[in-house]
């Protein structure tokens, strides 16, 4: 959401979700002055109010109710208040040691209390789901992995038209994987004759079957294929980029089960207080896992392949009715540069918003590092 806003705005709109946030209670100019050092008069928080509430940012419930915020005032908060980039994980401009300090209390918790060496990898998620939903005040939501067994057996390069080849994967089970990319040949490559490059791509093909049957697909991303003789490096990038793409999509075919914990808890808050909407979220929770398990598990855009992005969905912008009135913030664990499960957490959009990400940060990468111990 593209909202421009003058520093004085930004700082008050600032204070404003924090108190409300804080208190539950619609949040007046007063509050403000006496809460928060903005060396401005309750008079001019109170036009800078006015014009927030006129650009969607906040609203008052009713007429002599002080103002809390909307879903767009909680996106602008998350976005331009507490982080420049929630890809990069510097998740507070206000306040950058409380971030680093609530990682760290989550490492530490973690570390304390789950021994992945010693513990079965079902066993660990459900002491990670129950530290998250302690530590965060949400609903907690940890997926199973994927599975990761799907082993190689034939592996083909096959020139479409020109500048355009199709990779085929094989595996085990005669599963066909398919992805078709643009080669991006140069000029002088484009004149090249096409049976020659049939010729190459037949080559590289027996090569990379020869080296690479038997492998799993994860095994597959995780290649360096920088390593592939010099006159065939123009298609280690191509190479990478689909195996990985279809190691993702091989990956994450159907839905698994979802560790639920926190629910008793997060329920209390006054959001919750009207049980047909209690009713619904728990449905959701409990029956229909699988329409949740695809908004928490999202395959990573190209250019976010490796690497690791905490996702925050506010308020409407959930697709799921029984959750459009909720926060729902999410990140991937990962084997290697592939993702094989989520962490998450639920609650209402009146939440601790740098404390959630910092904690479903940490636990990702807590349990990507946990999972490396893992056999697939």
């Amino acid at each position: 959401m593209e909202v421009q806003l003058t520093n004085r705005q930004q700082h008050i709109l600032w204070a404003t979700v924090r108190h409300y946030i804080a208190t539950a209670e619609p949040v007046g100019s007063k509050a403000l002055v006496e809460e928060y050092d903005l060396g401005v008069s309750s008079a001019t928080i109170r036009n800078v109010m006015g014009v927030l509430e006129k650009s969607g940012l906040l609203y008052q419930p009713h007429a002599s109710a002080g103002r809390i915020p909307s879903d767009s005032g909680y996106r602008i908060y998350v976005d331009q208040l507490i982080t420049p980039s929630l890809r990069s994980r510097s998740v507070s401009q206000t306040d950058p040691t409380r971030t680093e300090t609530l990682g760290r209390e989550v490492e530490v918790a973690l570390q304390k209390r789950l021994q992945w060496e010693d513990w079965s990898l079902e066993t660990l998620l459900q002491g990670a789901a129950q530290i998250l939903a302690t530590l965060s005040g949400c609903i907690s939501l940890i997926t199973m992995p994927q599975t990761t067994t799907a082993l190689l057996r034939h592996l083909q390069l096959v020139q479409i038209e020109a500048g355009r080849i199709m990779l085929i994967v094989v595996t085990e089970g005669y599963e066909t994987h398919s992805k078709l990319m643009d080669l991006s040949p140069t000029p002088e490559e484009t004149e090249r004759d096409s049976e020659v490059i049939d010729r190459e791509l037949q080559i590289v093909s027996n090569f990379l079957n020869s080296h690479l049957r038997g492998r799993s697909l994860l095994e597959l991303a995780n290649l360096n294929w920088s390593e592939l003789d010099q006159e065939f490096q123009r298609y280690g990038e191509f190479l990478k980029n689909s195996v990985a793409e279809l190691t993702r999509r091989t990956l994450a075919p159907t839905a698994t089960q979802i560790m639920v914990r926190g629910v008793s808890e997060v329920l209390r808050q006054p959001e919750f207080s009207q049980l047909q909407q209690v009713q619904t979220i728990i449905h959701l929770l409990e029956e229909e896992q699988d329409q949740l398990w695809r908004l928490i598990f999202e395959e990573p855009e190209p250019e976010d392949v490796g690497k690791s992005r905490v996702t925050v969905r506010i308020g409407a912008e959930n697709p799921l009715e029984p959750i459009r009135t909720c926060t729902l913030i999410s990140s991937t664990y990962r084997r290697g540069s592939i993702p094989v499960g989520s962490v998450g957490v639920l609650g209402p959009t009146r939440l601790d918003y740098e404390s959630a990400i910092a904690v479903v940060a940490s636990a990702a990468d807590y349990l990507s590092e946990a999972f490396s111990y893992f056999n697939p």
